[in-house]
This record gives C-alpha cells, structure tokens and sequence, in this order.
C-alpha cells in the first residue's frame, strides 16, 4: 500500500480510485463495511481511503485528552491488511479546515486526487464548520463527476459500531466487547523502549511501550497476544500485560508493559502489537514487593488458562 499526502501532487497512476472517506480510528466492522462497498462500487478502480493527520478533532482541541484508538501507523497497517491500494493521508491543517464543502469536493476530490468514487457514512460531514453533509456530497459528485455512495451506520445487538463505543468499553476493561465492535483484537503498537527494568529485577523482564497519544484502556492487568512484527524474534507468543502508571513505584506516565510467556532474547527497538483479551484486575500498590511478585504469579497463571482456550 502507497501513502500519499499531498493531494496537489498525485501520480497519474493513483488517479481514479474509489475511495472511502472518514477517520477510521480503530478500522472496525462499520469501517470494513464502507471499504467492503467502495470496492463494489467501481470494482475495476484501485481501492483507496482518504482520512486526515492529524485527526481533525485534535487540530481544533489540542489539548484535549487523548482519545485516538490507533496511531496512525497502525491505522495504515490495519488498512493494508484489508486491501486497500493507496492511503491518501492528507495533512489537516488551517488551510484544508477553510475550504468551503463546495472546494473541497472540487480541490481535493475531483480535481486533486481525481477520484471516480467516493463512499461516506450517512452522518459525514464535510468543509468549513462542518457545513457539508453527505447529500450534498452526492449533488457535488453529479455535477464534478465521480459517483458517491451513502454507508447506512452498522449497528450489532447492542447499538451502533462506532469508535466511541469502543472507547467506552475499553474504559470499562471489556477488551472482548471492543474486539466484537472492531471485529479484531483491540491492539495497541509501537516500539519497545527503555524503561526501569524494575521487571527484570522482579524476574518478570517486559517490554515496555509508550500509549502517548492514544484513548488509555482501563488501567490493570490484561492478558494478551502478542505480535511481534520485526527483528529476528518475529512472531506471535502470549502474555500478560500492565497498564497505566504503576503506583508502587512513585508517580509515573502512563505506559504498557507486556510480558512474555517462555520468551528470551532482547526487543529493545522491535515493534510489537499488542492485543488486549481479558482484564484481570485493576491496578493495586501492594503492601510489599514479595506480595507483587506473588499476585504477579496468579496474574500469569490466569493468563495462560485463558490464551490456551482461545
């Protein structure tokens, strides 16, 4: 899969695809039902998504808290994997904010990127102050020539697919009713860096990763799958994982800890996937590190009764 980012500048070749519109934080069942119709809508064109970076919720809100389900290298990792050719990740700045919903239609889909097919959910809202909605976007299309196809919102048992569902249930630690929205694993990527190795000394060693930036789940201990997806340790193994901040040891930023089960070698630098399963406790500040290491024991136990079963 390409990535392009200028949407002045793109290569005759990306020309003509038929792409789905949106943000697509956490790429879930609603996001693979739009992309399932932008490539039945014009089968023959190359498939393509065209979202935005930063996310334009935090341009207006910067300091907001976070609340993205994925970077945005996962997020273009998810979409590879379902197929899609060519991601147009535009920049969202003040400029691309002010375009009317008419210039935008215009500058960035018909004339920029040349598309021959767009497809949106049926709450899109497009151009400056939001003013544009998905039937305009269908009359702009008639008249600048490409098609345009409105998604109905996906809805399972309990009410709509949406990233904000998502959100609600990993803040409540129900990784598998997050896994039943996005239709994978909730999984949080990024490099392993250097941390306290106070695992190391607990004789727990784990692979610490930052959550900067991302919606934090509930904070606790999970067990989880991992992938990892370079280095001479490639592979999937299971594990337990810490999130949040770790109150034994002072005040700390938030972050992800994973252990892996039967595991030697060094991952500093690799990247790992990480996918949430079960939430098995909240955080605790044990009276004692014999206590931690004790609990820590019972966390792994349950953990590998869990992943075995899956």
């Amino acid at each position: 899969m390409r990535i392009l980012r200028d949407h002045r500048s793109i290569p005759p070749e990306a020309r003509g695809a038929s792409a789905a519109i949106g943000n697509f934080d956490g790429v879930h069942l609603g996001h693979r039902s739009v992309l399932d119709l932008a490539r039945e809508a014009a089968p023959h064109a190359p498939l393509g998504v065209l979202t935005f970076e930063p996310h334009p919720r935090e341009f207006f809100a910067p300091d907001a808290p976070p609340f993205r389900l994925t970077s945005a290298a996962a997020r273009a990792s998810r979409l590879a994997k379902l197929g899609v050719e060519t991601l147009f990740e535009l920049p969202f700045d003040r400029a691309l904010s002010q375009l009317s919903p008419e210039d935008f239609a215009r500058d960035v889909l018909a004339e920029g990127l040349g598309l021959s097919h767009a497809v949106v959910g049926a709450d899109f809202c497009f151009g400056k102050g939001r003013a544009g909605t998905a039937q305009d976007l269908v009359a702009f299309g008639q008249a600048m020539g490409f098609g345009v196809t409105i998604a109905t919102l996906m809805t399972n048992g309990t009410g709509q697919i949406s990233s904000t569902a998502i959100r609600e249930a990993l803040s409540a630690g129900r990784p598998r009713d997050a896994a039943d929205l996005l239709g994978h694993w909730h999984r949080i990527e990024g490099p392993v860096l250097h941390g306290e190795k106070r695992g190391r000394d607990l004789g727990y060693p784990t692979a610490n990763m930052s959550i900067d930036g991302l919606h934090p789940p509930r904070f606790g201990v999970y067990a989880v799958l991992v992938d990892i997806l370079d280095g001479p340790h490639a592979g999937t193994y299971h594990g337990a994982a810490s999130v949040g901040v770790r109150p034994m040891f002072g005040e700390n930023r938030a972050n992800i800890e994973t252990y892996l089960f039967d595991f030697k070698g060094d991952l500093y630098g690799a990247h790992l996937s990480v996918g949430l399963v079960e939430f098995l406790r909240p955080e605790e500040n044990f009276d004692s590190v014999e206590t931690l290491i004790t609990q820590m024991e019972r966390d792994c136990a349950e953990a590998r009764a869990i992943l075995s079963s899956l």
